[in-house]
């Protein structure tokens, strides 16, 4: 009975945790409600993207009286802010974000505007992060496996409190479950999304690589030290408050990011390459 208990425990916090993550994470879709010109304007503005489709940006308001704009530019650039008006079907306000190169971001806002007032929506400008395509198959295993890692982990922490915990099992399923999903099928939805297999140390500042790797060192460390401490049971709990820390840090964190600065440079080189060669061809004629 106390060990169905444990599990329920370690369900419910690892549960808690996720949500936490999800509804804290700089990918959580911004929403809300508004009034204007005596109407409830309602949106719903999504932080991610994925895929090669430009994203849509919509607003539902039934009155035909209000105009909106979209404005948007490259996020940290001095771009312009370029600006798209929305257009009306059904019962919403409409516009398209273009779609960027994987890791690329962009800054928007909406304006409502009538005859004598604006409005902007939200208050602050979003920032949305596109990606490449994940196959679904390929997401669902690695969430399967993080989740049932944190569950594990969780788990083997509530055990250290027995007078005789049995730490070893459920730290070696621990271990495997999170080198499979973090170190495994992280690095592949990784490359799916933004190209780059791995962008944490010793290639990058990317911290949800990092968290990872963290993690799985702490908990490596704390199967070595259950035959070298009079108290392994401390190391499982220290391994365990670890993972849950690391776990608060909102997902997506510091993730990648596509510097324009750069891709601009590398495109001007290249154009730059291109006139000389056609330079060069139309002198040798």
């Amino acid at each position: 009975m106390k060990t169905f208990l444990f599990w329920i425990l370690a369900l419910v916090i690892t549960l808690s945790s996720a949500i936490y993550q999800r509804m804290t994470g700089p990918t959580h879709p911004t929403s809300g409600s508004v009034e204007f010109n005596n109407q409830e304007v309602d949106y719903y503005f999504y932080r991610s993207q994925g895929g090669t489709v430009d994203h849509l940006v919509s607003i539902h308001d039934k009155d035909t009286s209000v105009t909106a704009t979209l404005f948007w530019k490259r996020y940290k650039t001095n771009d312009d802010w370029t600006k798209v008006k929305m257009k009306s079907r059904n019962d919403s306000l409409i516009a398209f974000l273009p779609n960027q190169p994987p890791a690329g971001k962009l800054e928007y806002f909406v304006k409502l505007q009538n005859e004598t007032d604006e409005m902007n929506l939200p208050e602050k400008t979003i920032v949305i992060r596109f990606k490449g395509a994940v196959p679904d198959t390929i997401l669902i295993i690695h969430i399967i496996f993080m989740f049932t890692a944190m569950l594990l982990s969780v788990r083997t922490g509530v055990e250290a409190f027995r007078k005789e915990p049995k730490l070893y099992t459920l730290t070696y399923w621990t271990i495997g479950t999170l080198f499979v999903g973090g170190l495994i099928f992280g690095p592949i939805v990784q490359q799916y999304a933004f190209g780059a297999l791995w962008t944490g140390f010793p290639f990058g500042y990317d911290l949800t690589d990092n968290k990872t790797l963290i993690i799985f060192i702490g908990w490596v460390v704390a199967l070595f030290m259950y035959k070298k401490s009079k108290h392994p049971a401390r190391w499982a709990i220290a391994a365990s408050a670890l993972m849950m820390a690391i776990y608060l840090i909102p997902h997506s964190t510091l993730g990648s990011e596509l510097d324009y600065a750069k891709m601009d440079r590398e495109k001007a080189k290249l154009k730059l390459i291109d006139t000389n060669k056609i330079e060069l061809i139309d002198s040798l004629k």
